[in-house]
Parts: C-alpha cells; structure tokens; sequence
C-alpha cells in the first residue's frame, strides 16, 4: 500500500485493476485501539474524493449508507476490523476465519476446527505474519508431526483444516497463494475391511441371545447403520406399517460445557430409507413390547431425560453412549471367542452379505448411507471381483459337467 501524505491516510491498486484508499478515522472509546476505513474506486482520483469526504465526516455520494451495508462488509469496512492484511498474523487470521466463515459447517465439526487451532495451529504460526506464511514452515510443521509418530491420517485432518483456512484468505485477497497447496503430507492408508465372516456370525448370535443388547447389535448387522445413528434411533422414525426405518439423525457427544449429548446430523448430511429384512422389524416390534413392560416396571424410575422416544435405551430409560456399546461388544465378543472385531466391522458385515445376496452398488450405497456409489464400489470392490471369480468357476464347473 503506497504510503501518502500525513493526514491522508495510503491508497493502493487492488489485483483487479480498482484503487483502495484506507483512512483512520478515530479511536475506540474503550480500547483505544486506531478504527480505520476503507473505500474502492475505479480510479485514484474517485477514491481521492471518497477519502476527502470520510476525512471532513461526511459520505461520498453513490456509496450505500453505512445502515444498508451488508454483513460480509464488515470485514473491509467496518470501523473494528482489527488489522489489514498485511499488518494481521496467522493467528488473528485463524480466529477471524473460525468466527466468521464457517456457517455452514456442523456443530460437531467447528468443535474439531478449534481444538485443532488452539493446539496445534496457533502455537506454531500463531505469531507469524500472514503475508510472511510460506510452504517451507507447514512442511516443516508437517515433518515433526511424523517424527512424533502422528498418524497420517492425523496429519491429514489438521492439514485439510489448514488449507482451508488460508483458501479463504485468497478469496479475500489477504494472500495471493495457498503455501499449504504444495506441501507433502503422508500416504493415508485405509484399514482394510474386515467382516465377520458365516461362522463368525453364527457364534455372535449365539452369544447375543438374551443379552440386554442382542436386538442393537442384530439391528447393526441387518441394517449397516452406524452406532451414533442406533442409539439416536426413535421410535417415530421405525415404521411398521411400511416395514422401513427412516435414518435422520444421530447421537452425539460435544465437548462444549454442560451440554454433553444432543441429536445431530448425519454423517454426510443426508437422511435415508432402509428396508430391512422382516425378520429385523419383528425383532423390533417384541423388543418395543419389552421396553414398554420395563418401563411400567420402573415406574418413576425411569428416567429418559431429554431423550424420551429412543429405541434402545438404559434399564432406566437413559440413553447409551458409544464407549458403552464399544465395551459391551467387546464383552460379547469375548464370550463368542472372537476378539479380533470393531462394533464397526458389524455395518461391513452387512456390506457384504447384501452384496452376497445380490444388491446391487446403488442400492448398498443408499443403505449405508455413503456420499456416492464410486466410494461403495471403492471401499468394498474386492467383494465384487470375488464374486465374480466365484461366478465364473461355476460357469466353469457347468461347462465341464455338459
């Protein structure tokens, strides 16, 4: 920014071709901090005249009053942004980009966001002039997260984070490149995909019967629902007329103080139908049946709390928690001899029997409740070359019988 004459506050030409001019105009009441303004034209003499109006305290004529300005103004305009772009650091950057350009992400995830901040973002580049940021210092960043045995995908996450945040700066021209783009982060490696296999799930249903929570984890594996989406599964969501369950929401833990669970969105955002097998819905039907009689039985000892409707539930009402169904499933594994198994490799075992059973990619995408059908195909293409192998060794067998 091309510094003017005392008084006059400076002018520079912006990477579109227009001029800005920025003024400071007076001090904060409170914190005595500088409040300066800027104003755009497309030549240095329109702003010029703008500059001379804001100076004698009074509005250039064609420029919208200050009331009608629009909320995302505020940043250029407004008399509290704290510092140009040139004067801010990555750390007032991170922080105005946490509060003032992530709408649209879920509750959940601006959790994530700032965590990541606050412990590994802020305290490495937090006193770094943003303009100054370069690829060199985040790969450097990234190499000692390796050399602390971070996962990749670790890395990863606090990278996509990152990257994100100085996006926007480009888009709000505070920096004219990304120097996160260019940097090299570890190969993440998906787990492979272990189901339980026709024997492995013969002996889990053995040792699921009469346990308190055999229908949960049947309904895992006949549903491929995820464990926030059982244990946020209501009633008004189960339909036994249609014999479909409807998968609208989740729940969840957050670490904001005093509010420990709440009903939350699912993973990618979108709500689905599933058609389970019948046998599925009759084993939910006697189970809302028992729920009932417990309920009776505690009498005002049930306590639902502000969870009333959900299917799967506490003795006294209360809603489970996901490190309660992550041990209690180890428990049962224990006893069935299989020890090797996530509660998730359940939502995989359904994966590939309904793809055993003939549905098509599609349809399983649908069901689990992925974000396309090329991540289904991708996550579990290996079951489809099997059956197709498998599909021709029968052809095989048929010709040499003719």
């Amino acid at each position: 920014m091309r510094k003017r004459a005392n008084g006059e506050g400076s002018m520079r030409k912006r990477s579109n071709g227009s001029w800005e001019g920025r003024i400071t105009v007076g001090a904060d009441p409170v914190t005595g901090k500088l409040i300066s303004k800027s104003v755009y034209g497309r030549t240095q003499r329109e702003v010029r005249e703008k500059m001379k109006a804001l100076q004698e305290g009074g509005q250039q004529a064609g420029d919208p009053p200050a009331a009608s300005l629009p909320q995302s103004a505020e940043l250029s305009q407004s008399a509290e942004t704290p510092a140009g772009p040139k004067e801010m650091t990555v750390g007032e950057w991170l922080d105005t980009w946490l509060k003032e350009y992530l709408a649209d992400v879920k509750p959940g995830t601006m959790i994530n966001y700032e965590s990541v901040v606050r412990l590994f973002l802020k305290p490495v580049f937090g006193s770094i002039p943003l303009s100054q940021l370069r690829t060199p210092m985040i790969q450097k960043f990234y190499n000692k997260l390796r050399t602390e045995e971070r996962s990749p995908k670790y890395i990863k996450n606090i990278h996509g984070i990152l990257h994100r945040a100085l996006d926007m700066a480009m888009r709000v021209e505070y920096l004219t490149k990304n120097p996160s783009a260019y940097t090299i982060r570890p190969k993440v490696v998906e787990k492979p995909v272990v189901p339980l296999d026709a024997p492995e799930q013969k002996k889990l249903f053995e040792a699921l019967k009469g346990n308190p929570f055999e229908t949960l984890f049947l309904t895992a594996t006949f549903t491929g629902m995820r464990i926030g989406e059982l244990i946020g599964l209501t009633w008004d969501c189960v339909d036994f007329e249609n014999e479909v369950i409807h998968v609208e929401k989740q729940l969840v833990q957050t670490r904001k103080k005093g509010q420990k669970y709440r009903f939350g969105t699912l993973k990618n955002g979108k709500t689905r139908v599933i058609a389970p097998a019948p046998y599925i819905m009759q084993v939910l039907k006697k189970h809302k049946i028992a729920q009932a009689e417990q309920r009776l039985l505690m009498g005002d000892l049930w306590n639902p709390g502000e969870f009333p409707n959900l299917v799967f539930t506490h003795k006294d009402g209360s809603h489970y928690s996901q490190p309660t169904i992550w041990k209690e499933f180890q428990d049962i594994l224990a006893a069935a001899g299989l020890e090797h198994h996530r509660v998730h490799d359940l939502r995989h075992t359904f994966a590939v029997n309904s793809l055993r059973a003939g549905d098509d990619i599609k349809t399983l995408q649908e069901n689990m409740g992925h974000y396309s059908a090329a991540f289904t195909l991708d996550r579990y293409g290996h079951v489809t070359d099997t059956m197709r192998r498998e599909s021709a060794n029968r052809m095989q067998a048929f010709i040499e019988n003719m």
